[in-house]
């Protein structure tokens, strides 16, 4: 399962969106240079509040480009780096993979993969109605959360657009993505 990066994007101040970037600079353990959400430990608001102890699970967020035309069908306008997200992805089923994936982006970056992203309110404070597009239910009523995936840094490099990605599957059985 391979794709590729469409978008880089990262701010070093806590906003909704991020800008798009030439490029961007993965750290090992951390995650993206300069981001507002890199550390070993959390730095998303909320998860700071409950308990700022906890371990950086969402160092990198991804998110597929495929989204933005299915939300666009109802209107909704999204960009890459508007939701958030730091890679911007082309031709990969992120939603797909096993906790615990391997990706291989670039020159030697490597991501693994921890989980689905939660998506908040905030959602619609850019856009009214679009958490009820990332975010529904199946037909036996399971969420189903479309936001994209969180991920750990385990090998730094510069990503860039156009970036190849290759996905490494761990070893079964598989452990299907929950939210992080």
């Amino acid at each position: 399962m391979n794709g590729h990066v469409t978008a880089v994007s990262s701010n070093g101040e806590y906003s909704f969106t991020k800008p798009n970037r030439d490029s961007i600079t993965l750290l090992a353990g951390l995650g993206v240079e300069g981001d507002v959400h890199a550390g070993v430990t959390v730095k998303h608001r909320s998860r700071v509040a409950q308990d700022p102890t906890q371990p950086n699970l969402r160092q990198v967020h991804l998110m597929h480009e495929e989204l933005f035309a299915e939300v666009g069908e109802d209107g909704f306008e999204v960009a890459p780096g508007a939701l958030g997200e730091n890679i911007t992805t082309r031709g990969i089923d992120l939603l797909a993979l096993p906790t615990g994936t391997l990706l291989r982006i670039g020159d030697g970056a490597v991501l693994e993969v921890t989980g689905l992203r939660n998506p908040c309110l905030q959602i619609d404070h850019f856009q009214d109605g679009l958490l009820k597009r990332v975010v529904g239910r199946d037909e036996a009523g399971n969420i189903v959360r479309k936001a994209g995936i969180m991920t750990v840094v385990r090998q730094g490099g510069v990503v860039r657009p156009g970036d190849t990605i290759e996905a490494e599957l761990p070893s079964e059985p598989h452990r299907p993505l929950e939210r992080v």
